[in-house]
C-alpha cells in the first residue's frame, strides 16, 4: 500500500495516525514500522511542512514506535471506531484545495455534463456530438495561448462554449476549496456520497503538499468524489457536489521532495485506478500527468501568492484525466457509483490509496476539527 520502493530508505514518508487514547500523531514510516514522531517542536502536519527543510526535520525526529505498517493497515477499515488505532489523512490543518478541468478529456466530460444539465440518459448523444466538432483540438493545446483564443472563436461559432472550456484553455485555472480543514479521510475509510446523486464517480488524483510560503514539498495521491449530476446541473452547485461528509480522501502518506523523488517525478506520475462492486461490475481507469494541460507549478502560482495566502499551508489537488463512460446500470448512461464499491487509486512512488464507498450520512460524522485538535495537543502539552 506504501510506495514500490526497492527498500524504505529511497523515500522519506510522513503521515497521520490516530492512536487509542491520544488522538492524531505524525507517524514517519522507517522500514515497516510506524513511528510517532509528534513533538512540541512539529505538533502537526502543517508546522512540519512549514519548517525550512521538511526532509531533515522528519529524519532526524525522534519518536516511538507505534506498530507496524501491515497493523496499521488491517485496522483501518470504513467501520473503525472514532478512538481505534488507523490511518488518517496525512493533512491536519491546511486548507485542502482542488484544480478542475486541467486535462482535456474531462475538459470535454464537463461540457457533456453541463449540456445534458446533469442527464445521464442525454449523455451519450451530446458525447457524439461534442466530439465530432471538437477532435483532437484540445490535444497538446496550451491554455491562454493564441492557439486556444482560436479554439474558443470555434467553439463559440458553433453553440459548444462552455464555462468549463473557459477554465480549461483560458488563461485563469479553476481554483476551488474542496473540503474543510481536517475533514479529509484517510487510506481504508469510507467515501462519501450525497444522497441526491445518481450519476457519480470517483476522481484519481496527485495532491501537492505546499507550504505557508508556496513551496511544493511533497505529494500523495487523493481522491475528489465528484457528483457529476449536481454539478451539471448549475456549477453553482459546485460546492454542493464536491464538500459533502467524507466526500474527499487524501493518503496514504505524504512523499516528501528530496534527493529521490522531485517535482519532475510528479510530472511524469501515472496513476491506475480499479473500482470493483459487489454486483461484480470492474472499473479500471488511468490518468496520467503528462497529459495535464498546465504545469503543477503553475497550478500552484495560482492558488497562493499576493493575491491569497495559506498561513497554515495548503493540499492542491492537479485535477484528472479519468472520465468514467463505461456503461453500468443501463446502455449510454455510463458509470455511477453504488454503495461499497471499493476504490484503489495507485501510483508507484506514492503507493495506494484504497476506500469504501458509503453515502455521506452512512459515514462517521466529521466531528475532530480544528478546535478539538487544539484542545488535544494542549492536553497531551504538544502546544
Amino acid at each position: 500500500m506504501l510506495p514500490e520502493l526497492t527498500s524504505a530508505s529511497d523515500a522519506t514518508l510522513v503521515g497521520r495516525v490516530w492512536r487509542p487514547g491520544l488522538g492524531p500523531s505524525l507517524g514517519r514510516i522507517d522500514e515497516d514500522r510506524v513511528i510517532d514522531i509528534t513533538s512540541q517542536t512539529h505538533p502537526t502536519m502543517s508546522e512540519l511542512l512549514s519548517a525550512s527543510d521538511p526532509v531533515a526535520a522528519t529524519r532526524k525526529a525522534s519518536g516511538e514506535d507505534i506498530c507496524s505498517v501491515s497493523v496499521l493497515m488491517q485496522n483501518s477499515t470504513p467501520n473503525a471506531g472514532a478512538d481505534d488505532l488507523r490511518w488518517l489523512a496525512p493533512c491536519d490543518l491546511q486548507a485542502i484545495k482542488a484544480c478542475g478541468v486541467t486535462f482535456a478529456a474531462s475538459m470535454v466530460e464537463r461540457v457533456i455534463e453541463e449540456q445534458a444539465a446533469g442527464d445521464p440518459d442525454r449523455a451519450e448523444a451530446i458525447r457524439a456530438k461534442v466530439g465530432g466538432i471538437i477532435g483532437d483540438s484540445l490535444a497538446g493545446l496550451v491554455p491562454g495561448s493564441p492557439e486556444a483564443v482560436e479554439v474558443k472563436r470555434v467553439l463559440l461559432a458553433e453553440g459548444l462554449w462552455s464555462q468549463y472550456l473557459e477554465v480549461g484553455i483560458g488563461p485563469d485555472a479553476e481554483v476551488f476549496t474542496k473540503s474543510q480543514p481536517m475533514s479529509s479521510v484517510g487510506w481504508g475509510a469510507a467515501v462519501g456520497l450525497h444522497p441526491v446523486s445518481t450519476w457519480n464517480n470517483p476522481e484519481p488524483e496527485i495532491v501537492l503538499a505546499v507550504s505557508p510560503t508556496g513551496r511544493i514539498v511533497g505529494a500523495t495521491l487523493g481522491n475528489d468524489v465528484n457528483l457529476r449530476d449536481v454539478e451539471g446541473r448549475s456549477a453553482l452547485l459546485l460546492g454542493k457536489a464536491k464538500d459533502n461528509n467524507a466526500s474527499c480522501s487524501i493518503g496514504p502518506v505524504i512523499r516528501l521532495f528530496d534527493e529521490g523523488f522531485t517535482l519532475d517525478d510528479v510530472r511524469g506520475a501515472h496513476l491506475k485506478m480499479t473500482v470493483s462492486g459487489t454486483d461484480g461490475f470492474e472499473l479500471t481507469g488511468a490518468s496520467s500527468m503528462a497529459e495535464i494541460s498546465r504545469d503543477p507549478a503553475d497550478l500552484v502560482a495560482q492558488t497562493i501568492g499576493a493575491h491569497h495566502q495559506y498561513p497554515d499551508g495548503f493540499m492542491l489537488f492537479c485535477g484528472t484525466m479519468f472520465a468514467p463512460v463505461q456503461d453500468r446500470d443501463a446502455p449510454g448512461q455510463g458509470f455511477t457509483h453504488h454503495v461499497e464499491d471499493v476504490v484503489s487509486i495507485s501510483e508507484p512512488a506514492l503507493g495506494t490509496l484504497t476506500n469504501t464507498v458509503r453515502l455521506s450520512p452512512d459515514c462517521p460524522a466529521w466531528t475532530f476539527g480544528t478546535s478539538a485538535l487544539m484542545r488535544n495537543l494542549a492536553e497531551r502539552s504538544l502546544l
